[in-house]
């Protein structure tokens, strides 16, 4: 059974998820890559200020590519998560509350979540221009230099995906 899940998320949210889950993401979802995700913990080290509120949110780890007519945008696949892993916990200590990418995470990127009561989950690599028709509206929110690595900010109908982590630490990779 799929379970619909509306962002941004809270505690109470989170913690009815476990992994195993599939879900049906609607609301807003945050792109982010490695580049990214460096800008990212450069600010918050420096004290300034993010380029959009991280609490509660989802960053998914895609770069999507230009739209074609009629789209809000290309393709749209998962990368890596695990390359994201040094930048996880600084995030979620700052309210980061969900993550979506493809792959494993290291241990304490899965103590991270569990103490921070968040949630990673999976979708299909290869997939990306099936998981770009459940993108309704796409728009750059920061690090535009970045190209298709740039933040974007994608509104989101029914986007599915798995829980691979829950906030209790399970994970579908153990």
């Amino acid at each position: 059974m799929v379970v619909e899940m509306k962002t941004p998320l809270s505690d109470d949210v989170v913690l009815a998820f476990k992994a195993g889950d599939e879900v049906a993401i609607t609301g807003v979802l945050y792109t982010a890559r490695d580049a990214a995700h460096e800008k990212l913990k450069r600010l918050i080290l420096k004290g300034e200020e993010l380029p959009f509120d991280i609490r509660g949110q989802i960053i998914y780890y895609a770069g999507p590519t230009p739209a074609k007519p009629g789209r809000a945008v290309g393709a749209c696949g998962p990368t890596t998560s695990r390359r994201m892993d040094p930048y996880v916990p600084l995030l979620l200590q700052h309210g980061l509350k969900g993550m979506i990418g493809k792959g494993r995470r290291s241990s304490p990127v899965v103590q991270a979540i569990a103490t921070h009561r968040a949630v990673y989950m999976v979708t299909t690599g290869g997939a990306a221009a099936l998981l770009s028709r459940h993108i309704r509206k796409a728009e750059v929110v920061a690090f535009p230099e970045l190209g298709p690595e740039a933040i974007y900010k994608l509104t989101v109908e029914e986007f599915p995906a798995i829980v691979a982590t829950d906030a209790y630490g399970n994970d579908v990779f153990a």
